[in-house]
């Protein structure tokens, strides 16, 4: 540590040495600065702070029913966008800046001096936006209207912002729903060209290929199964028929002639006979209507003779045992049923075929089927889903719009200007009295380094531990120089001369921060000298 402090000490004894290269930087560098600085053109500020109110009434009374924007997003993303290109080109053209650039070169410096002195800040707190739009010029009027002109751009901007958005998204929607239009309308086309070509083979109310064909084999099965049943009814009753007794002199058999053979003609005659009686009560035999009853019950009896001679007739080809048999009840309600039963094998047997003809085509189409159907769901599926998205747009373009008119009837974020920009009276910059001391330092370091580097370029022994060092030889003493030599007055001269010269440069630095502080009390005397 000790050592550290020697070297240190030794340094600044270097320096001393070599003071003079100080007051030669000071001299050449420190006037010469302060006279730039005081010469720098004053730069006025000029600022305005707006507070941004995103707490909109409609908003909760809307809400769910529009589209839900987040108005601090949008603030952040126009403070971010206010210094863009065509905004910074939009203020030039409102504060006519744009005319002073002669040339394009200008132009563009005049862009970026606007991208780098226009301030936008948030000074409010974390719940409060409050932003401070800042701008320096070296005209205050012209820094008022940049500012001004910000200002303006920013809130019309932010109040722009969500019209421009839901005009956009009207744009986007109408030719979403248009393409969507077009796109269901083919797919509507193309099921239908389908459902026309293949309308033969599609699935029906029995559901799909398989599912058809299961039924219609089970449906086969029961009409199989009815079918031996009827057939078994039907061997049953021809077997009754051939057992039932065939002696017409058998006293249970109630036939005694042709009469009492059933025909369809017996209940309308009965009728009209029961009619007959009761008008013969009432009427003589020339009444109209006995008249009529009894022309009409010669009529029907006459047709039903024709009916039992037919059938009389048609039992002729057996012996006369079969045709009494064929008038006994019995034997006749076998017959009857023996009828019906062979109707129902024959409709039930046409059916068993049409059954088995229906599943002998859906087997011989089973490999084209199932292509077919599935088609048919991929065309299905298609259709639903373009289907689906076209209501789903539409409902968002419901959405949209009013969400336009919401926004159309009042603005989700509300500007209050609370400081409005005004054109400074009181320059805001230079800071000059910074810059003098700044400079001022800079001067003295600059002169102490230069002192430095000389004291080791030329060094100077100025003590004895210095001499040890160097040579590795013990210093055993020192001999101090004797006064007829002249060099302390020597030294002590220089160090005056360097106090003066410092005390007068500093002497002009507070004369230079006077005038940086009041220009007036400095420009009077010289006025009145002049």
């Amino acid at each position: 540590m000790q050592e550290i402090i020697e070297d240190i000490l030794d340094y600044l004894k270097g320096i001393w040495l070599k003071r003079r290269f100080i007051m030669v930087s000071t001299w050449l560098i420190c006037p010469l600065a302060w006279v730039f600085v005081s010469q720098l053109d004053n730069v006025y500020e000029s600022e305005a702070r707006v507070y941004a109110d995103t707490q909109s009434i409609l908003g909760p009374l809307l809400k769910g029913l529009t589209v839900e924007t987040n108005p601090e997003v949008q603030i952040r993303l126009m403070i971010k966008t206010l210094l863009s290109r065509p905004n910074l080109e939009r203020i030039t053209r409102m504060t006519d800046l744009d005319v002073q650039a002669a040339t394009p070169e200008a132009y563009e410096e005049l862009i970026e001096d606007l991208r780098t002195d226009i301030i936008i800040r948030k000074t409010g707190g974390r719940k409060e936006n409050i932003f401070t739009i800042t701008y320096r010029n070296k005209d205050p009027e012209t820094a008022k209207n940049v500012v001004n002109s910000a200002l303006t751009v920013f809130i019309e901007n932010t109040l722009g912002e969500n019209r421009s958005d839901s005009d956009s998204a009207q744009k986007f929607l109408d030719t979403q729903i248009k393409d969507y239009e077009n796109r269901l309308l083919a797919a509507e086309s193309r099921l239908t060209d389908f459902k026309q070509k293949y309308s033969d083979v599609l699935p029906d109310q029995y559901g799909g290929y398989y599912q058809k064909l299961n039924v219609v084999k089970e449906q086969l099965k029961i009409v199989d199964l009815s079918l031996r049943e009827q057939e078994t009814q039907l061997a049953s009753a021809k077997t009754q028929l051939d057992a039932a007794p065939s002696n017409i002199s058998n006293p249970q058999n109630k036939i005694k002639n042709s009469n009492s053979i059933q025909t369809t003609y017996d209940e309308r005659i009965s009728e009209l006979e029961a009619t007959l009686d009761s008008l013969q009560l009432r009427y003589t035999e020339k009444h109209p209507d006995v008249k009529e009853v009894n022309r009409r019950l010669t009529h029907l009896n006459e047709q039903r003779a024709k009916e039992i001679d037919e059938y009389l007739h048609s039992a002729k080809g057996g012996d006369s045992s079969n045709l009494a048999t064929s008038q006994n009840p019995v034997i006749q309600q076998l017959q009857i049923q023996i009828n019906q039963l062979e109707n129902q094998v024959a409709s039930t047997t046409v059916r068993a075929e049409d059954y088995r003809g229906q599943v002998k085509e859906l087997e011989s189409k089973i490999h084209i089927l199932p292509e077919i159907e599935a088609e048919l769901t991929s065309l299905n599926r298609g259709y639903e889903i373009t289907k689906d998205k076209y209501e789903e747009l539409l409902n968002r373009k419901e959405t949209a719009q009013l969400a336009q008119q919401a926004d159309e009837s009042t603005n989700p974020i509300q500007f209050r200007v609370i400081d409005p920009p005004r054109a400074p009276t009181e320059p805001a910059g230079p800071k000059r009295i910074l810059f003098l001391f700044a400079v001022t330092v800079v001067g003295f370091g600059v002169g102490i380094g230069l002192s430095l580097l000389f004291s080791q370029i030329n060094p100077v022994v100025t003590s004895s531990s210095q001499v040890s060092k160097s040579t590795g030889i013990p210093v055993f003493g020192i001999v101090s120089a004797s006064e007829n030599l002249g060099l302390q007055q020597w030294h002590k001269r220089k160090t005056l001369i360097f106090i003066a010269s410092n005390i007068f440069l500093l002497m002009l630095l507070a004369l230079f921060v006077v005038y940086a502080v009041a220009p007036e009390l400095i420009k009077a005397p010289i006025r009145g000298v002049l």
